[in-house]
C-alpha cells in the first residue's frame, strides 16, 4: 500500500478509535435508568435517549460495514425503525453487546482494506459512492451522534 494511502488508512482508524473512546467516556458517565432517559421529560420523539443512540450507530455500523465492498451497506435486515425504539427487550447490556459488535465489524472492515480497495465503488441505499465517500459519510454520521452521545450524558448526569 503506498504511503499515502496508509497514512490516510491509519488516520481513519485513529478518528474512528477517538470517537469510540470518547462514546464510551459519555456512557461511563450514566447509570442504567440514565441510559434509557430522555432530556425532555416528556418523552418527545425528537429527543433520543443514550440507549436510542448506541441502538442506531450500532445498527449503521452492523449494516455498513458487513460484506461493506460487496453488497448494498443498507442491508435487508437492518430494522432502522427499531433502533429508534425503546422496546420492552431492551436492556443495556443487550444493547452494549450489539454496540460492541458494530464496533468490531467496523475496525476489522477497515484493516482488512487494500488499496486497491479504495477504486471501487460501493452502494447504500442503492447510490453509488467511492470507498473514500463511504468512509467519510459513515464516521461523519457516527461523529455526529457520539457528540450528541457526549452532551447528553453530561446532561443527564447533573
Amino acid at each position: 500500500m503506498s504511503r499515502l494511502w496508509m497514512e490516510w488508512k491509519e488516520e481513519v482508524i485513529a478518528q474512528y478509535q477517538a470517537q469510540k473512546e470518547m462514546a464510551d467516556a459519555a456512557l461511563g458517565k450514566v447509570d442504567d435508568a440514565l441510559f434509557f432517559a430522555h432530556l425532555r421529560e416528556d418523552g418527545d420523539e425528537h429527543t433520543n435517549s443514550l440507549a436510542i443512540l448506541v441502538k442506531h450507530i450500532s445498527g449503521n455500523f452492523i449494516s455498513r460495514w458487513t460484506d461493506f465492498l460487496t453488497t448494498d451497506g443498507e442491508k435487508a435486515t437492518r430494522q432502522r425503525p427499531h433502533e429508534f425504539l425503546h422496546e420492552e427487550s431492551d436492556n443495556r447490556t443487550q444493547i452494549m453487546q450489539r454496540w460492541e459488535e458494530g464496533w468490531r465489524i467496523l475496525f476489522a472492515t477497515l484493516a482488512a482494506l487494500q488499496e486497491e480497495d479504495f477504486a471501487k465503488t460501493v452502494y447504500i441505499r442503492g447510490e453509488a459512492h467511492s470507498v473514500v465517500k463511504a468512509i467519510l459519510r459513515n464516521l461523519l454520521h457516527a461523529t455526529h451522534h457520539i457528540g450528541q452521545m457526549d452532551l447528553l450524558a453530561d446532561a443527564l448526569g447533573k
